[in-house]
Parts: C-alpha cells; sequence; structure tokens
C-alpha cells in the first residue's frame, strides 16, 4: 500500500484526484490508511497504467520534469537493438540522461560481476523510494525479458532505513536487499552481459501492450542456472552439499532450483557428479594422493563407493585412470 500512497501523491502534486484511478484498480480508499494491505500485481499494474496517462507522465511526479506517456517504449526500442545485454544495458543508462539528469544510470563490470547503481543528482522527496524501486525494477524486468532469462541478483542495495513494509521487497528482486547503503543498485553475474538478446520488433511491440507487469512480476526461467550451480558446487562444496544450502545462494527457493534445473533437461544429482568427477579427475592428475584421500576429497564416505561411481563416470577405475594419463 505504500507504493499506492506514493502514485496518489502524484496526483496530488499535479493537483488531479485520483478517484477514479483507484476506482479503475478497485482499491478502496479507505484501504489507503491500512499500513498492513497489499493490492494485487494486477491492482498495481491497472493503477499505475491509468496513473501514467491520466498524469501523461510515466516517472509519476518523480523528477523536475514530466516523462509523457511512451517515454520508457522508447527506451525499450533503443536498447532491444543491440547485439547482446551490456550493450543493451549501456545504451539504457546512456538515454535514460535524455529523458531526465535528475538521476544518472549507470552499468559497471570487473572480473567478479556487474553493478547497475543509480546516482541521485536531485532531491526525491516523499517519493524517493517509490522511484528507486521503480527504476531499479523497470531495469531488471526488461533486462531479463530481452534475453528471455531471470536473472539473480548477488545483492540489491537501498539508500534508505528499512521500510515498515521491508518484508515486501523479496517479491520484488531475487536477491539478497541492503538498506542503508550509499546508492540504490543491484550486483549480478557479469556473465548475463554477454547473452544475446533474443528479442525482435514484433515481440517488443507486443510487451509495450502490458509492460508493466515486468516491474512487479519476476522472470521464473534463467539461462545460466546449470553453469551457476556448476560454478558453486566447484567453488563451495561444503556450503553445497545438500539442495537446500545450494538454493540459497542462489537465492531461490530448493523446490524452485529442482524445477528450473528439470526444465533446463538437468538435474542436481547429474551436475554433482559432474563436478565430483572433474575434481576426482584433477586430483588424480596433478597429486599422488592415495585413491583414499581423493575419494574424501570428492565427498565419498569411503573408498569402495568412490571406486565405483569413477567406473561409472569413467569407465575405468581411479587406478586405471591414473596409470593412463601418466602414460
Amino acid at each position: 500500500m505504500a507504493f499506492v500512497r506514493a502514485i496518489v501523491a502524484a496526483y496530488a502534486r499535479y493537483g488531479v484526484n485520483p478517484a477514479t484511478a483507484l476506482r479503475q484498480a478497485q482499491i478502496a480508499p479507505q484501504h489507503l490508511r491500512e499500513t498492513a494491505s497489499r493490492v494485487t500485481a494486477a491492482q498495481f499494474e491497472a493503477l499505475s497504467a491509468h496513473a501514467m496517462q491520466e498524469l501523461d507522465d510515466e516517472a509519476l511526479g518523480w523528477f523536475g520534469r514530466r516523462l509523457p506517456w511512451g517515454s520508457y517504449g522508447l527506451l525499450c526500442r533503443a536498447s532491444v537493438t543491440a547485439p547482446t545485454l551490456g550493450v543493451a544495458l549501456k545504451r539504457w543508462c546512456r538515454q535514460h540522461r535524455l529523458l531526465t539528469d535528475d538521476v544518472l544510470l549507470h552499468l559497471e563490470a570487473d572480473a567478479t560481476g556487474a553493478t547497475l547503481r543509480i546516482e541521485e543528482r536531485r532531491e526525491l522527496g516523499e517519493l524517493r523510494e517509490f522511484c528507486l524501486v521503480t527504476l531499479l525494477r523497470y531495469l531488471h524486468g526488461f533486462a531479463c525479458w530481452a534475453i528471455d532469462s531471470r536473472i539473480a541478483l548477488g545483492q540489491v542495495d537501498f539508500p534508505f532505513a528499512a521500510p515498515a513494509h521491508a518484508s515486501v521487497y523479496p517479491l520484488l528482486f531475487p536477491g539478497p536487499v541492503r538498506f542503508g547503503a550509499d546508492a540504490a543498485g543491484f550486483r549480478f553475474d557479469a556473465q548475463y552481459l554477454a547473452l544475446p538478446l533474443v528479442r525482435d520488433e514484433a515481440a517488443t511491440r507486443a510487451m509495450l501492450q502490458r509492460a508493466l507487469p515486468l516491474t512487479v512480476l519476476q522472470y521464473r526461467r534463467d539461462r545460466l542456472l546449470v553453469q551457476q550451480v556448476r560454478q558453486a558446487l566447484a567453488a563451495q562444496p561444503q556450503q553445497t552439499h545438500n539442495a537446500s544450502g545450494l538454493a540459497t545462494m542462489l537465492a531461490m527457493s530448493p523446490r524452485t532450483l529442482h524445477r528450473q534445473l528439470r526444465e533446463q533437461g538437468a538435474s542436481l544429482q547429474e551436475l554433482k557428479d559432474e563436478v565430483r568427477c572433474e575434481r576426482a579427475k584433477a586430483l588424480l592428475y596433478r597429486s599422488t594422493k592415495p585413491v583414499k584421500q581423493v575419494a574424501a576429497a570428492t565427498g565419498f564416505r569411503n573408498e569402495k563407493s568412490f571406486i565405483r561411481a569413477f567406473r561409472q563416470w569413467t569407465g575405468a577405475t581411479p587406478g586405471e585412470f591414473r596409470e593412463g594419463v601418466g602414460a
């Protein structure tokens, strides 16, 4: 309801009565005073769409000037022709300055990940939270749609104290949220930046007919999930020995993890076996550790079960593999 009240505040800023918009979204005015009340994604979509058109401001009063209806559609069209997500997001950040310089968007990438950050250039007042949350949801929603993939977030930052409705943030952002940060932004795996965009003009037109769900609903399919699971299993074997620990690391539930892997034709057990096999091969090839120690290092309780599994993976026993490599 805090975000509904923010839209009502935008109406007040323009001196317009919000009654029609609230009625269109089937939100009773008396509920505005109930801090614990919530609205559905469909209600919020209806309210936002009506308000943006009635006020002719897609920014809903955030900035020093209106952003006429269709402004963010222009950003989508300008960005969707990029060859990769990285180029698309750089275009989005650069061309957002044509709409306003009250905030600047920055994309930064390094060896450990990528960060999208919002630089505030003026006081945003009572609409600050709604503005920063929505800008990040716009960017994240567009990015997921453009590459047809859920983009897990390593961390989401906001430069204000946790609000009373902080429990709603996990519904908006697929990753841990931190309040009291220096600036608003989110961090994610830089490998997504290299993924090609998969949307054409027809898909863009269709999306823009109902673009707002991208800002309130999260994507489910993750095109990098299999690769991320492999990396997590290899880098953090102790923390990822079960589905619960691995799912927590990837900011999802165990059930979602299993379902998404299944949708991509993989299973957690298969990926575990792949990683354990590669680790065992590396130890056998690069060290002189006894087979018993290699078994323990790859998560097996005893040497016999390791030998049996290794033969199933490679068609050879650990000893035969080591001799073959040495030859």
